[in-house]
């Protein structure tokens, strides 16, 4: 092991990378990834995110100070009691930047906004700032190894197509990752988790989309 990976192991960090965000359950991930038997097979350079690592982002906080972390949990907490859990389901493929493969959400679009909306209102109250950027649902899948920008856009061809089973969204995650404190993958862990409880909007129908919005 390293110097500096012992001492980042045993000196606590001052600050932690942080986002809000939702969680596919097991069976839609299961789902998808059995689309993604051969892509994996055909594209091992591919630098593929773990499965329990899916997720779909609502707020990015960036880096904040550790003490800071404790402070999101009483809003959002009161906030999921709150929230109903919108109807979602994995439908397609595209990329960002040639390089980037996702996955797109279908599905309670409005009310996932709304959930979205609420989120960064309850951080901005906690004296939280951040960088707004616009909600685009998706789950990150891959990232292509610099210079490779075919790979990304081949994969998502062959998803175009797919189309997974509708789920409601059951937990609000609070969530820190390891990004720039290693050389190794990024790694991500739940802080928090709530339930989604309150009006159930789980009967609203799937209607198709393209992709992230």
């Amino acid at each position: 092991m390293r110097y500096e990976d012992r001492v980042n192991e045993q000196t606590p960090p001052a600050t932690v990378r942080v986002f809000i965000a939702l969680a596919p359950p097991d069976r839609a991930k299961d789902e998808l990834a059995r689309e993604l038997r051969p892509a994996y097979r055909t594209h091992p350079d591919m630098r593929w995110n773990r499965i329990e690592d899916w997720h779909i982002t609502l707020a990015f906080l960036g880096e904040l100070p550790v003490g800071t972390v404790p402070l999101l949990c009483p809003p959002l907490a009161g906030l999921a009691a709150a929230a109903g859990p919108p109807l979602l389901a994995l439908r397609g493929s595209g990329t960002f930047d040639e390089r980037v493969l996702w996955s797109g959400i279908d599905g309670d679009l409005d009310g996932l906004h709304g959930l979205a909306a609420d989120v960064r209102t309850a951080v901005r109250g906690c004296g939280v700032s951040f960088e707004e950027r616009p909600l685009r649902p998706h789950l990150t899948l891959a990232r292509a190894r610099r210079g490779d920008r075919s790979s990304a856009g081949e994969i998502a061809e062959g998803l175009a197509a797919f189309s997974g089973q509708p789920w409601p969204a059951g937990r609000l995650h609070l969530v820190g990752s390891n990004a720039g404190r290693s050389s190794g993958p990024i790694h991500y862990r739940d802080i928090m988790a709530w339930p989604l409880g309150g009006e159930d909007r789980t009967r609203n129908q799937v209607r198709p989309q393209a992709g992230p919005r």
